[in-house]
């Protein structure tokens, strides 16, 4: 056994002999997040090592009884409740991840945080802005960690851009344009009416589902917005309800685009929609700034175009594409070798294990990770770009 090997051994029986402590999790909602969630938990204790902490599935809690005990032995989780108020008196619950929809974001984790429950919870975190307000007070008043789940802070990619613009790299920035496009329930998929579509669960539609992470990642990367104006449409105004009961009236946007003014004086336009054929999950930006611009995709999520001004050879035209993917680019430590690419649900990883070490050592959640303070102005962007389009001209932000 070689020196380097035998260093590397004592020092994982090191850290397998300390005590790490375990962070028991209840999960609110077994479906597409709940899925994405688990698999996160269940990965961290031996990919992102040493972990901060042990997450242990404590509960799984679903309104149905058969769905939620049959993901509750799928993913490993210790019991499962079909009412989120029996899952919070479970003392094994030290965390709250709230994967519900929207219309069950707030009063669960109100109470959450009122039972000294730590928290993360899915975007948007509310409806609205007053509601989401709520949820942030009502956590400020427990002192509970918590956070919102905007992921896509935790792609490599744009943490290593974050790092760029924090060095200074990008110099002045005068412009951030970014939109978020699926395809989904366009009229050939045949999508029936599903809650995503009633404003009384949703809140909003591709402004909350999806322009929510765009408005949040124009916050990290750019700064605060001091101004929205807008459009927003809605195509299809009915659609069949799954049991074929009748139809159901969509009462919330397919489609925005808002033009925004940072309070640092650059300019930006946002857009989202679920009705842009042939898009995934085309979640796309662009900042340009005076040393140079960034480009970004999340379809190829390893990687960044940049171009900078002044670079040499001075006949180098155009953007450059860059490979993050090296052990020094963000996580990659607990990865792979150079060019051995990582995916989607590696965000989740990182996302949860940054909020485990907050919870364990004290630390602040800010500003990598999304507080419900970014949750918060969120929705007071969205509230605002619903009030721009209704009303036809520019609004100023209010925190």
């Amino acid at each position: 056994m070689s020196e380097k090997t035998q260093s590397f051994t004592e020092m994982a029986s090191s850290v397998v002999a300390d005590d790490i402590p375990e962070i028991g999790v209840g999960m609110l909602g077994y479906a597409f997040m709940g899925k994405a969630h688990s698999n996160a938990f269940k990965t961290i204790p031996y990919m992102m090592y040493p972990p901060p902490a042990i997450p242990t599935l404590a509960a799984i809690c679903g309104r149905n009884a058969t769905a939620v005990a049959a993901a509750a032995k799928r993913f490993g989780y210790a019991n499962h409740y079909t009412n989120w108020q029996d899952m919070l008196v479970d003392d094994a619950v030290q965390l709250f991840d709230n994967g519900g929809p929207n219309d069950a974001h707030a009063e669960p984790t109100i109470a959450a945080a009122q039972a000294g429950k730590h928290i993360l919870c899915e975007k948007p975190l509310g409806r609205t802005a007053e509601e989401s307000k709520m949820m942030l007070d009502a956590v400020e008043k427990a002192g509970v960690k918590h956070m919102v789940a905007f992921n896509y802070r935790f792609v490599p990619a744009i943490r290593q851009i974050r790092n760029l613009i924090d060095s200074g790299a990008l110099g002045r920035i005068y412009h951030w344009r970014a939109s978020y496009l699926q395809e989904w329930i366009m009229p050939h998929f045949g999508t029936p009416m599903i809650w995503r579509l009633d404003k009384s669960i949703a809140g909003s539609g591709a402004l909350g589902d999806l322009g929510a992470h765009v408005i949040d990642l124009a916050h990290y990367l750019v700064g605060d917005i001091k101004s929205v104006g807008a459009l927003t449409k809605t195509f299809i105004r009915e659609r069949p309800y799954a049991d074929g009961s009748g139809m159901g009236v969509v009462d919330v946007d397919d489609a925005f685009v808002s033009v925004v003014e940072f309070e640092n004086g650059a300019i930006g336009i946002i857009e989202a929609t679920r009705f842009a054929a042939g898009r995934k999950n085309a979640n796309t930006f662009e900042i340009n700034g005076e040393l140079g611009s960034i480009r970004f995709n999340l379809e190829r999520m390893n990687e960044i175009d940049v171009f900078w001004v002044g670079q040499e050879p001075v006949v180098t035209q155009g953007f450059s594409n860059v490979l993050i993917s090296e052990p020094h680019h963000p996580w990659w430590e607990n990865w792979w070798p150079g060019g051995h690419m990582i995916g989607w649900e590696h965000t989740f990883i990182h996302e949860i294990t940054h909020l485990l070490d907050c919870i364990v050592n004290d630390r602040e959640v800010g500003p990598h990770g999304a507080t419900f303070v970014d949750g918060y102005k969120t929705a007071v962007i969205c509230d605002a770009i619903v009030e721009a389009a209704a009303s036809k001209r520019q609004v100023d932000i209010k925190y």
